[in-house]
Formats: C-alpha cells, sequence, structure tokens
C-alpha cells in the first residue's frame, strides 16, 4: 500500500470523526475539553463578546415568543409578561450592571415562569368526577 493511499484513508475517517463528535456539542461538561483543543490549536484568542448580546437577545426572544404563543389558552399573559421581567433582568444583569445576582434570579424566574407556563391551568375535563359538570352534582357531595 502506499503513502499516498493510507493518506487517503486517514482523510476519509475525518468526516465520520466530525459527525461522531458534532451531537457532543450540547454537552456543557465538553466544552472545556472543545476550548482546550481549539486553544491547542492556537483558536483560543477568538473573541466571542460581540456575538454575545445579539445570541442572548434572540434565544430571550425566543423563549418569550413560546410563552406568548397560545397564552389565551394556558394561563393568559400573566407568564409572558413576568417572562418580560425575568428577560429584562437577565439583559440588564449581564449587560448593564454586570451583577450575577440579577443575572441568576432572571434566569430563574424565567425557568420558573416556564414551568408555571406548562403546567395545566385547572383539572376540570381531566376526570368525570373533578369536573364541575360531572356525574356527582354538588347536592351528593354533602353530608347529611
Amino acid at each position: 500500500m502506499s503513502q499516498q493511499t493510507r493518506y487517503m484513508k486517514l482523510l476519509s475517517a475525518l468526516p465520520a470523526i466530525g459527525i461522531a463528535v458534532l451531537p457532543k456539542l450540547t454537552c456543557a461538561a465538553c466544552w472545556s475539553i472543545y476550548s482546550g483543543l481549539l486553544s491547542s490549536l492556537g483558536l483560543g484568542f477568538v473573541n466571542y463578546t460581540p456575538y454575545l448580546l445579539p445570541l442572548t437577545v434572540f434565544f430571550l426572544a425566543l423563549s418569550l415568543a413560546s410563552l406568548a404563543y397560545r397564552a389565551g389558552s394556558r394561563w393568559g399573559y400573566r407568564p409572558f409578561f413576568l417572562g418580560l421581567l425575568a428577560a429584562s433582568m437577565v439583559i440588564v444583569g449581564k449587560f448593564v450592571f454586570d451583577s450575577d445576582m440579577a443575572l441568576y434570579s432572571g434566569a430563574a424566574l424565567l425557568v420558573g415562569v416556564s414551568f408555571w407556563n406548562s403546567s395545566p391551568k385547572s383539572l376540570s375535563g381531566s376526570c368525570p368526577v373533578c369536573a364541575p359538570n360531572g356525574p356527582l352534582s354538588t347536592s351528593e357531595h354533602k353530608k347529611p
């Protein structure tokens, strides 16, 4: 086997290695490994700061859009407005005052609002006994 054939076989394996590594980009524990690898290649100087504010605003807007989507069929617009306050706290805490307390409080509030918005509004319709017009009327629930 010639040297060029070995080299081509090695190059043909690189896309497979890249695809195998790609799903791991979402793993927070793997970011330190990737940053170490990239800095060893000389890419540690890349400045990501100009992209941080637009990306943060984009993802916060995406989460606010999910709170506003079909708000009438869930808890109304109260979670959206509370999420808007939380997103403002994140932006102001990170980029204006550089306050970790405001940043983490806003992020925790946004997570809490998301859980509140995803919870069911009421139990009516979930079972016939709990529903207001279920098979048991209120007169049957009264004690004699």
